[in-house]
This record gives C-alpha cells, sequence and structure tokens, in this order.
C-alpha cells in the first residue's frame, strides 16, 4: 500500500530522467511563449509613449504615427487577456510575436531618429512600410490566438479580438503614400501629372524653397545610403530622387509657384535647383550654372555632386557667371520689370545686396508647422518612457470615463517657456499640467484599486524590514499603488512612508532604489505630498540617485526633482544644493530619456535668477549646446534652457565660446516655431551686449532667417527678429557715421 500511495519513488531511474526531461522541456516552451508575449507588451507601452512624447511631424507622417498606435494600442489589451486568462498559445505565436516585437522596435529606432530635415517622401514611404508590417504581423497573431480559444475562459475576449481584426483590415494606407507609391510604379514614359500634384499638396511641397529642402534631403539618403551600401535602399532612394526630378520638372512646366511672383521670366533663367529667378549666378566644377545661395546650401550639406548631371564636383569653388547675370539684367530692362531689385528687398532688406557676398546666403526658412513646447512635460511614471523590467507596464484605459477629473489631471503652478520675456523673465506663472496623468495612458490592473490605511502600513513595516526582497517588494507595490491613483497618493503621504522610501534611496539594491525613487515621483504629483516630501529631506538622497542609480532610477529622480522645484521655495532650495551639478552630469551623459528630464529640471531651476550662473558654472551650455543638433531630438528643450541662461553674461559667453552661435542661426532657419522664438531671443540677447557676437551673428548669414522669422513667426518671434534686424541696421549706420568723421 506504501508502494501504491508513494509509486512515483519507485519509478525506473532512466524513465524518470525522460519524463523530468519532456516536463522541463514543456515548461522551457511556456516560459519562452510567456516572454515573447511579455517582451512584446512592454515594447508597445514604450512606442506609444514615444509617440505621445514626440513633437509635431509633417501631417502625412503623422498620421502613419498615429496609425501604428492605434494598431498596438488594440492589440495590447488582447494580449493583456491572453495573459490574464492564461490561455494556451499556439506553439508558433512567439516567433510572430518576436517578429512583431522586431517591428515595432524598428518604427521606435525610425521615429527616433527622424529629423526635420529628412525627406518628406522617404520618411512617409518607410513609415507606411513599418505601418503595413505591424499590421500585417498583428492579423497574424490574432488569427493564432483564435486557435488557441477553443474553449475561450471569457467569450469577451474573442469578441474584442474579432472587432480588432475586423478593424485591422479595414486600415487603409494614408493617401499621401498612395500617389508616392502610384508614381513609383508608373513605367509610363511620362509622369503622371495628377500624381505629382496631390504629393506636392499633401506633402506641403508647395513653395520652391520646399521643393529646394526635399531635393537635398533625398540627396543626403542617398549619400548615406551609398556609404552603407544597402542594395535594396539604394535602389528605393533612387526611385524617390527621380521622383523628385519629375517634381520640379512638373513645377517647371506648369508654373505650379508661379503666384508667388507677378513676373513671369524665362526658365532659362531659373536655377536648376531653386528654380527661382538667378539673381547672383555662379558656375561650379561641372560647367553648370546655378544661384549662389541654393548652390551654397548644397554643399553646405556635404553634397559633392553636380544636382543636374550627378556629376563629382573636383572642387567647390563658386565662379560668378557674369554673362548670365548680364543676360538677365538686360531682359529686365527691356520687359519693364523690377524683378532683381523685388528678390533682393525680399532676401535683404536690412542691407543693400552685396554683390558676390555670400554672407547671407545659406539660409532659408524650411518648416511650416508649429511644435509644441518644449517644456509642456507631463511627465509621472505613468508618462515615462524609461519602463522597468520589473514594472507590470501600462495598459491602455477602455474606459477614462470611471475616472474623476480631479483623478485625471493634478495641475502644478510652472512657467510656459514659450511665454516668457527673454526666456525666463515674467514672474507670473501660468498653470500647465506638467505632472499631470494622462488620461490616454491610464492603468486598469488591480493596483489602480483604492488602498486602506492599514494595508499601506504593513507596506511601511516591510520597507523598515532587514530583507531586502520585503523592502524591494513592499516599495515596487508602493510605486504601483500610487501610479494612477490620486486617492493611493494622498493616503501612501498622510501615512508615513515618504520617510522611508527615502532611506531606501541609499539602497545597495539598484531595483530597489529605482522602485523606491519612482514611488516618490509619484507621490510627489500631490501638491500636500510635496511640502513632506521637502521636509523629509529628500533632495540629498534624490542627488545620491542622480549619481549612483541605474538609468531608469537617475531619470526619475530628475524628474522628481522638477517635480519638486515647481513649489514657491523648491527653486532655491534646489538650487543651494548640489543638485544643479548632478543635474548637468545627467545632462551630458544620461539616456535620452535622462537627458530630456535633466534638461526639464534645469529649465524650472532656471527661472529661479541666482540659479542661472549655478547651471552655467556647471558646465551645462556646452551640453545644451552639443543637444541643439537636430539628431537628438531635444533642440527646443535645448534653446528654451539656453534663452534663460543668456539673460546673464556669463551665459552670453559661454554660449558664443561653445560654438553655440551657427546652430541658432540654423534654428531660426528650420527650426520649430517655438525654437525659432527662443533662437531669436537667444541671438538677440547676444547681440545687445557685444558688438563681437553680433559680428559673429552677421558672419553665420542671420539675416535672411531673420527677414523671414519677422513676417511669419509667432507675435514675440517676430518682435525679436524685427529688433534684431533694427540693431543690425543701427550698427551699420552708426559704423558709416564712424567712419566719416
Amino acid at each position: 500500500m506504501a508502494e501504491a500511495a508513494y509509486g512515483h519513488r519507485f519509478i525506473d531511474p532512466v524513465h524518470r530522467e525522460e519524463i523530468t526531461a519532456i516536463f522541463l522541456k514543456y515548461y522551457h516552451e511556456c516560459q519562452t511563449k510567456t516572454a515573447s508575449v511579455k517582451c512584446l507588451i512592454n515594447s508597445i507601452s514604450r512606442f506609444v509613449l514615444l509617440v505621445s512624447c514626440q513633437t509635431v511631424k509633417p501631417i502625412p507622417f503623422q498620421k502613419i504615427c498615429n496609425n501604428m498606435v492605434g494598431v498596438l494600442k488594440r492589440l495590447k489589451p488582447v494580449l493583456d487577456d491572453i495573459m490574464d486568462y492564461n490561455v494556451p498559445l499556439h506553439e508558433n505565436l512567439c516567433i510572430v510575436c518576436e517578429e512583431l516585437d522586431i517591428r515595432v522596435n524598428e518604427a521606435r529606432d525610425f521615429i527616433e531618429k527622424w529629423g526635420p530635415k529628412m525627406s518628406k517622401i522617404y520618411s512617409v514611404l518607410q513609415s507606411g512600410t513599418l505601418l503595413i508590417k505591424i499590421q500585417n504581423t498583428s492579423l497574424d497573431i490574432c488569427h493564432m490566438i483564435v486557435k488557441s480559444l477553443l474553449s475561450p475562459p471569457s467569450a469577451s475576449v474573442l469578441a474584442n479580438l474579432q472587432h480588432y481584426i475586423e478593424e485591422l483590415q479595414c486600415l487603409k494606407k494614408e493617401t499621401a503614400m498612395v500617389f508616392i507609391e502610384k508614381e513609383l510604379e508608373n513605367r509610363n514614359i511620362e509622369p503622371c501629372n495628377e500624381n505629382l500634384k496631390e504629393i506636392i499638396e499633401l506633402l506641403n511641397l508647395t513653395s520652391n524653397q520646399e521643393l529646394l529642402n526635399e531635393t537635398i534631403a533625398v540627396e543626403k539618403e542617398r549619400l548615406n545610403a551609398g556609404e552603407h551600401k544597402v542594395k535594396g535602399n539604394m535602389e528605393e532612394i533612387n526611385q524617390v530622387v527621380n521622383l523628385v526630378r519629375n517634381l520640379r520638372d512638373y513645377v517647371v512646366k506648369t508654373e505650379y509657384f508661379a503666384v508667388e511672383s507677378d513676373v513671369s521670366f524665362p526658365p532659362y533663367f531659373r536655377c536648376p535647383l531653386s528654380l527661382e529667378l538667378m539673381l547672383d549666378p555662379v558656375i561650379v566644377a561641372s560647367g553648370q550654372t546655378y544661384e549662389r545661395q541654393s548652390i551654397q546650401k548644397w554643399l553646405d550639406h556635404g553634397l559633392n555632386v553636380c544636382p543636374k548631371t550627378r556629376q563629382r564636383l573636383t572642387h567647390t569653388n563658386l565662379i560668378p557667371n557674369y554673362t548670365v547675370k548680364a543676360m538677365i539684367s538686360t531682359w529686365s530692362d527691356e520687359n519693364n520689370t523690377n524683378c532683381l531689385s523685388n528678390s533682393e528687398h525680399n532676401t535683404g532688406n536690412v542691407f543693400e545686396e552685396q554683390k558676390g557676398d555670400n554672407s547671407f546666403g545659406s539660409h532659408v526658412e524650411i518648416e511650416k508647422w508649429e511644435l509644441q513646447s518644449p517644456y509642456i512635460h507631463s511627465r509621472s511614471e505613468s508618462f515615462s518612457s524609461s519602463i522597468s523590467s520589473s514594472d507590470c507596464l501600462l495598459a491602455v484605459s477602455k474606459d477614462v470615463s470611471r475616472m474623476s477629473d480631479k483623478h485625471q489631471n493634478v495641475k502644478v503652478s510652472s512657467v510656459d517657456p514659450g511665454g516668457m520675456e527673454n526666456g525666463g523673465n515674467n514672474n507670473s506663472n501660468t498653470t500647465n499640467s506638467y505632472l499631470g496623468v494622462d488620461s490616454h495612458l491610464v492603468s486598469n490592473s488591480g493596483f489602480s484599486e483604492l488602498t486602506t490605511s492599514s494595508h499601506v502600513n504593513k507596506l511601511i513595516k516591510d520597507l523598515r524590514s532587514q530583507s531586502i526582497e520585503a523592502q524591494t517588494s513592499a516599495a515596487e507595490e508602493l510605486r504601483l499603488l500610487t501610479k494612477h491613483n490620486t486617492e493611493n497618493r494622498i493616503i501612501v503621504g498622510q501615512c508615513g512612508a515618504i520617510t522611508h522610501l527615502l532611506s531606501l534611496l541609499y539602497s545597495d539594491a539598484k531595483v530597489t532604489q529605482e522602485h523606491a525613487v519612482t514611488a516618490l515621483l509619484n507621490l510627489s504629483i500631490n501638491e500636500d505630498n510635496k511640502a513632506l516630501i521637502m521636509e523629509a529631506g529628500a533632495i540629498e538622497p534624490l542627488i545620491h540617485v542622480l549619481k549612483a542609480g541605474n538609468d531608469g532610477a537617475k531619470e526619475n529622480s530628475a524628474a522628481t526633482l522638477f517635480s519638486l522645484s515647481v513649489m514657491e521655495n523648491g527653486k532655491a532650495k534646489i538650487g543651494r544644493s548640489g543638485a544643479v551639478k548632478a543635474l548637468v552630469e545627467l545632462l551630458a551623459s544620461g539616456t535620452i530619456r535622462g537627458k530630456k528630464d535633466a534638461a526639464t529640471a534645469l529649465y524650472n531651476l532656471s527661472i529661479f535668477h541666482d540659479n542661472k550662473a549655478r547651471i552655467v558654472q556647471a558646465g551645462a551650455v556646452q551640453f545644451l549646446v552639443r543637444l541643439t543638433d537636430p539628431a537628438d531630438g531635444m533642440v527646443d528643450k535645448a534653446v528654451a534652457l539656453l534663452s534663460n541662461l543668456s539673460t546673464i553674461s556669463e551665459g552670453r559667453l559661454e554660449i558664443a565660446r561653445e560654438g553655440g552661435i551657427p546652430s541658432l542661426v540654423e534654428i531660426v532657419e528650420s527650426g520649430s516655431q517655438r525654437g525659432k522664438e527662443n533662437a531669436a531671443s537667444i541671438l538677440l540677447q547676444l547681440c545687445l551686449h557685444s558688438s563681437r557676437f553680433c559680428t559673429l551673428v552677421l558672419q553665420e548669414g542671420a539675416v535672411p532667417p531673420l527677414v523671414a522669422l519677422s513676417q511669419s513667426g509667432t507675435p514675440r518671434a517676430k518682435e525679436k527678429a524685427q529688433q534684431l534686424l533694427s540693431h543690425f541696421r543701427n550698427q551699420r549706420e552708426g559704423a558709416k557715421t564712424k567712419g566719416k568723421s
């Protein structure tokens, strides 16, 4: 009988090993499938957060990004249900989940690397192709899940899934991509004018300058593809180059942009590159003639082939073509037109045109769409793109209406950087939901439920435990309880958890430290908790995390300091501590998310005048100047902070010393509306306080983009541009007067 009851002990050892091996194999397969789904859920959450944090893009590209988000946001609850109900998974599901995970991360990388100077056509093609791949792979996953639901644990899972499949099947390509593909597939000798017209209008290539920018951007794509020797990419880019050439030919033949000028001039007087009347024609090494400004811009982007003949240029010297210039002048006189004088006035009404001088020649207005303010920085853990691997990832809410208004948006006082005079001299605070919970990212997990004081007290007891495991578990649960629920933040704060969480910021266990600092970030959204955190001496522990924590902990420590800095005395107290230096170190060497959080915190601190010198002395300017490179995706944040620092002499000196002037002029030319505004403000500060800086700004060709900004910028940008142009004129007149005397 004993042998019957405990028969497994008497199984033949060989058979026992076989059974064990089979069990372990089955267990490993289950774990692999589950891990693949979890990894995909993680990637989807990060992608949704990335797109929600990104600034505005050209409309077709933005639509495609939004469609990607739509596809993935609807898939995620399905995957969550599969994990929650432990649905048996199809054997190939992990492979397809891994494939979609790769696609999502490809899309994430593409969006992170995207910049406003990239080709609009190629961006639409690449992002549209990624969307189709994501859509098709999502459908494959859904079909496999349907096969797994032979006996569904919940009818709602299958119902949601079938509805989602129908939506996926109805998703259509973005209109711009349809016309681009039609034209690329067009094998006829003559391109279709209707397609070309639609592409021009849908991608907003509705001026000579914008078409020039697209021409340069596509050529740079071809140059990059050639350097990396990617055959498939090169073939597609060559097709796009031909498409852009067809667009340019269409514009010339139909005089599509004729409305820009009242004067109709012969096509052979047009620059082959900019399609505009040549005012200063020059000859390049290939023997072709171009307008100096446009070919100089082409060369400045590192392009060393002739735009028309594709011949490699043996040198970059530009030789004036006096013959063509005389022909244009003669034609203008014979036809009683003043096109030359009008054009000169439009590009340089502050100074008389300097013949042969291209010092103002390389700057034209590129971007027309307005970007969001760089520091509308909705940042709690629920809005963080730095999600811990142990975190129970964000889920997209299906029913936000259950939450009260106060749960959806917690207001804090701060200053809108775009609305401040000189970047930071406006003392009146405006209310922005810097740390409000984003209604699109509300979790419906169990941790959204209201907790109790007794449960929080039990967790506080575990925080005081000698067991690292108990501390970590308690800190993690407090992090999750305070992630989305306003009432929970109040209860946790009132129970006295803050002091014990702060003590864990010195923990050697990095995961424990990260859970603790993120819980404090979530708690700091509540105004009363802000005061409690400051009174508990949070600054020094937070600085310790900035120096010694892992990437996620550093990011959330910086975000917490930002949250605390909105208090009336917070900016001064944090500024007097060592936080500024630690934040600058994160700005220099942190992750992209860390750099953004550091810049946000430093920006808010810089509103307090005494902190400006501290930030400059800590060496922030050199890193901010580097971050004005569009490739880093932080131009607006960097320039907003530099605008504040430019109001003190130390800041102005460092901006010039670190070579910031060329970047600032470039931003005035091609940045976002807010970026242009702050860049113009900085240049004004530099020029008003130093004639040497004024000369450097002029040498960078600032006049044409400033003229454009004075006519089409935001009200504040127009004002700054006009003040700068007036200052240049006064300087010039003063120099003339001095010379005569």
